[in-house]
């Protein structure tokens, strides 16, 4: 539900628009490099050697700062703001099929950990300007990653500012910072002399975050040092 971006060439009104609200891409060049993993997650598999051309890309994920302007500027409804659509559900009941998007939402201790949907629950009205459901908002977020966007929202952005979405391959170049084979984008240990190098869960998940964060959701861009 965040989106990072590539670059393609733009306009001058996009160009314009764009830069007003972010910091400079980062140039890359491309090359080899070790994709995914054979020691975590089922669909990171195989490792195996991956190339990309020479390419730009944001240093920051798009913040709510950024998507605002973006809708301001085009008046953009995103998904999570429209109704399902009834014919897509008919087996539901047309009263029940209200706009909104899935939450983080913890559940009780005991709860079957490997069950995704016990820590997701659909809250009606939730998106991208008040992130919680009703009642919630943004004001306090604004250099927070936007969320609640659909692969839809996100590439109507990106064309918005003149850029395209990354390639996975792409992204996880990135990513990997020229690091080989290692763990994490900055090696292999998680807190490397007991700094925290990135927003991540701290005890027994989904129950308990022992993080010293005050949030169990999304952080600021650029809070972590980058690879």
């Amino acid at each position: 539900q965040e989106i990072t971006m590539s670059i393609k060439p733009a306009s001058v009104s996009q160009r314009s628009q764009v830069d007003a609200q972010s910091t400079a891409m980062v140039s890359l060049d491309g090359g080899e490099f070790l994709m995914g993993s054979n020691d975590h997650y089922p669909e990171e598999r195989p490792l195996r050697a991956a190339r990309c051309d020479p390419f730009w890309i944001d240093p920051y994920l798009v913040t709510n700062r950024d998507f605002a302007v973006f809708v301001a500027d085009t008046d953009y409804v995103t998904t999570a703001e429209l109704s399902p659509d009834p014919s897509e559900f008919p087996d539901v009941e047309p009263s029940l099929l209200l706009p909104g998007s899935a939450v983080f939402t913890p559940p009780p201790v005991g709860v079957q950990q490997v069950a995704p949907m016990s820590w997701w629950r659909y809250v009606p009205y939730a998106n991208w300007k008040q992130p919680e459901g009703p009642g919630s908002d943004i004001a306090t977020h604004m250099d927070h990653p936007v969320v609640h966007v659909s692969f839809a929202d996100a590439l109507a952005y990106a064309d918005w500012a003149g850029k395209v979405l990354p390639t996975e391959t792409e992204w996880e170049y990135a990513a990997r910072g020229g690091l080989i084979g290692r763990t994490f984008a900055w090696g292999d240990t998680s807190m490397p002399d007991g700094h925290r190098m990135a927003n991540y869960w701290e005890g027994q998940f989904p129950f308990e975050d022992q993080r010293q964060m005050g949030t169990i959701r999304t952080t600021p861009v650029g809070l972590f040092h980058p690879n």
